[in-house]
């Protein structure tokens, strides 16, 4: 039986999930599809999503223009930019980067970057 690409990422997720649930602090949860980006902050112990993001709001939609592509860096940025805000607002200005088992780089960096520049701090 072969690992797919896709068990390989779902193996490095889990293993930052337990490294993260050690620090008992909330977490930036990241998920990519070929069309949309999403981040959620959940709490530390997992159980509520405190606030959430992503290229399928109709907000973000509307910022990115007429064409409505999600699928790229600089909507990314936006997804990270509005991620701290709401996240901010929600009293949470500390978390933990968890990138789902995701390379850093791309879109993933591109909303991370975003994120801190905004004000939230892991």
């Amino acid at each position: 039986m072969t690992i797919t690409k896709k068990d390989q990422r779902i193996r490095r997720s889990r293993q930052t999930r337990v490294r993260i649930a050690t620090q008992r602090v909330a977490r930036l949860t990241v998920f990519r599809s070929n069309l949309h980006i999403y981040a959620k902050v959940i709490s530390d112990d997992g159980s509520k999503v405190l606030a959430s993001a992503s290229t399928a709001e109709k907000d973000v939609r509307t910022e990115l223009g007429g064409n409505g592509k999600g699928g790229n860096a600089a909507a990314a940025a936006i997804v990270g930019k509005r991620i701290a805000v709401k996240a901010k607002a929600a009293g949470i200005d500390k978390v933990a980067f968890d990138r789902a088992g995701f390379a850093y780089h791309g879109r993933i960096k591109a909303l991370a970057e975003a994120a801190r520049e905004a004000g939230l701090q892991f």
